[in-house]
């Protein structure tokens, strides 16, 4: 295959062919999309930042994951925003390669923030006499920042192992970049490209198994106690609403771009590559900003207060 390998620049994104007559309608409906994503986590986002009653470690994790949703979905809404109205749907090779690490890393970001969250309940639950000594402003910080870190350095690593300018192909069957579409373009196999993906997946499998763990042992000391069952229906249900959404999500879309059908309509395979950038950025802030009495209410109160500075 070396002999058909070139360098290559940019790459052809597919998905977007035949809807000429729809371009219009779906860049409306899209740019709603996003706008709706930017509005309920910039309002989850604001409301916790604000009130300082809220500057508790399940709130900030909270905050956290809103954040993280509007840092993943800018690696995708913009550029598609710009492929609906155009009829060349390229990216240039390095601008593909960002967009991978941006997407990706976000979605492993997800999962770091939701073991947090998952350990914090735990703690809150299980060993509620130690949880102001385990759960310290400091510990809370170093938590969060290896939250943000680890996904990106993981990512960062993944993204190195796959970029090769020289390819044998430049088209790429996804409306966006994926490292391990760009990977499958390589005119030579790499054991990096097989050792790193590997040790991610594994790595954020021991994430979901940790969580699920943590929540056997939550169930288990909750049934003892009304006060504790209580707890757990507040602030555990959203949570676990949250890591199905996210978990079956992303599993929709690596399944199928390895093993789906290509017979699939066009629309279909565009919905479940889209449904991890789409779902969750609006259900994650939606479960928690109106399931959580604490953040209902002060979103409440923060919009009657940006309403009644408007009349005034």
């Amino acid at each position: 295959m070396m002999e058909n390998a070139s360098v290559i620049t940019r790459f052809t994104l597919s998905g977007l062919d035949g809807i000429a007559r729809y371009r219009v309608t779906l860049f409306l409906l899209t740019l709603l999309c996003y706008c709706v994503i930017w509005l309920v986590n910039v309002t989850v986002v604001v409301t916790i930042i604000v009130d300082k009653n809220l500057h508790e470690p399940m709130y900030i994790f909270i905050c956290n994951l809103c954040i993280n949703g509007l840092y993943g979905t800018a690696g995708f809404y913009p550029k598609f925003l710009h492929d609906l109205l155009s009829s060349i749907h390229v990216i240039s090779y390095y601008g593909c390669l960002l967009q991978s690490f941006v997407l990706y890393s976000s979605a492993c970001a997800d999962f770091s923030i939701l073991a947090l969250m998952a350990y914090d309940r735990y703690v809150a639950i299980c060993r509620p006499l130690a949880y102001h000594s385990v759960m310290t402003k400091k510990r809370v910080f170093v938590y969060v920042f290896l939250a943000w870190l680890v996904p990106f350095l993981l990512l960062f690593l993944s993204t190195i192992t796959t970029s090769s300018p020289v390819l044998c192909g430049s088209h790429i069957p996804k409306l966006y970049c994926v490292n391990w579409l760009i990977s499958n373009l390589a005119c030579s196999a790499s054991l990096a490209r097989v050792i790193i993906p590997a040790f991610n997946y594994t790595f954020y499998v021991g994430h979901v198994i940790f969580i699920v763990w943590s929540y056997i042992h939550v169930v288990k000391i909750s049934h003892a106690s009304k006060e504790n069952m209580h707890k757990f229906m507040q602030t555990c249900l959203p949570h676990l609403l949250s890591l199905v959404t996210v978990t079956a999500s992303l599993l929709f879309d690596l399944l199928y771009m390895r093993f789906g059908s290509k017979e699939l309509p066009q629309n279909v395979q565009n919905f479940l590559s889209m449904e991890f950038l789409l779902i969750p950025p609006i259900i994650n802030p939606l479960i928690y900003g109106f399931v959580l009495t604490k953040i209902r209410k002060r979103v409440f109160n923060l919009c009657k207060s940006c309403v009644f500075t408007l009349q005034s």
